[in-house]
C-alpha cells in the first residue's frame, strides 16, 4: 500500500469539485470529449480527480483504470464510475509509481494534472513504462504562455498560485516535457480557455503523443 498522505488536500479537493462542475459548463466538457475521442482498448487515466472524464470515454474502450491519490477526489471518482457506459476501476496511487503493470495499456490519459505533479519527468517515465509500444498518450493541460509578458507574469505568480491551487504550477512547458520523455507528439493544439469567470484565461494544449515501438 502506497503512502499517499502528502497528496491529501481536502480543502482544495472540495473547492475543485465546485469549480470543476462550473467549468464543465464553460467549455471544458467539450475539450474532454475531444481529448478522448477515438480511444479503444485498455486505458490508464493518471490523476483522475473527481471522474469528470469518465462519461466521455467512447464505447470502444474496454477498461479504464483511473489512478487518483487524493482521498476525497477518489471517492467522488468512484461515485462517477458507477454511472458510465465503460468499465472504470478507480484505484489509489500516484503518478510517480503507478500501481499497474508494465506495457499493459493501449493509451494513457492526463487531464489538467501534469501542472501539479511533483516531477513531470518521473510521471512521464511512468507513462512510458505502462504504455505498450506504439501506445498513445492523450493530454489536455494548461501551460506556460509562449508570449513573453504573460509567461513572465505566470513565473511571478507561480509560488502563490501553487499554494492556493493544490500544487499547480501554471508556468510549466508541458509539451517540451512530453517530448523530452521520449514520447513523440503527433498532434497538438494550443488555445486559450477560461475555466470559470473567477480565473484568468490560460494557455492550454490538447493533443496526443506516441510511445515509440522498440
Amino acid at each position: 500500500m502506497q503512502d499517499l498522505s502528502r497528496f491529501q488536500r481536502p480543502r482544495f479537493a472540495r473547492a475543485y469539485e465546485r469549480m470543476s462542475a462550473e467549468s464543465e459548463q464553460s467549455g471544458t466538457a467539450g475539450h474532454r470529449r475531444r481529448l478522448l475521442a477515438g480511444l479503444s482498448g485498455r486505458v490508464v487515466e493518471i490523476g483522475a480527480g473527481n471522474g469528470l472524464n469518465f462519461r466521455h470515454y467512447p464505447p470502444e474502450v474496454r477498461e479504464v483504470v483511473a489512478v487518483e491519490p487524493e482521498d476525497l477526489l477518489r471517492s467522488a471518482a468512484e461515485r462517477a464510475a458507477g454511472g458510465v457506459r465503460v468499465p472504470v476501476r478507480v484505484v489509489a496511487g500516484h503518478d510517480g509509481a503507478l500501481p499497474v503493470e508494465d506495457d499493459g495499456f493501449d493509451a494513457a490519459v492526463v487531464s489538467l494534472v501534469l501542472c501539479s505533479v511533483p516531477d513531470q519527468a518521473a510521471a512521464l517515465a511512468e507513462v512510458r513504462r505502462v504504455l505498450r509500444p506504439g501506445g498513445e498518450l492523450r493530454f489536455y493541460e494548461h501551460v506556460r504562455s509562449s508570449g513573453r509578458a504573460l509567461g513572465v507574469l505566470q513565473d511571478v505568480v507561480t509560488p502563490l498560485w501553487r499554494l492556493a491551487a493544490g500544487g499547480c504550477r501554471p508556468n510549466r512547458d508541458t509539451a517540451r516535457a512530453i517530448t523530452s520523455s521520449g514520447l513523440v507528439i503527433e498532434d497538438l493544439t494550443r488555445f486559450t480557455h477560461r475555466p470559470v469567470p473567477s480565473t484568468p484565461a490560460l494557455p492550454h494544449i490538447l493533443g496526443r503523443a506516441r510511445n515509440p515501438d522498440e
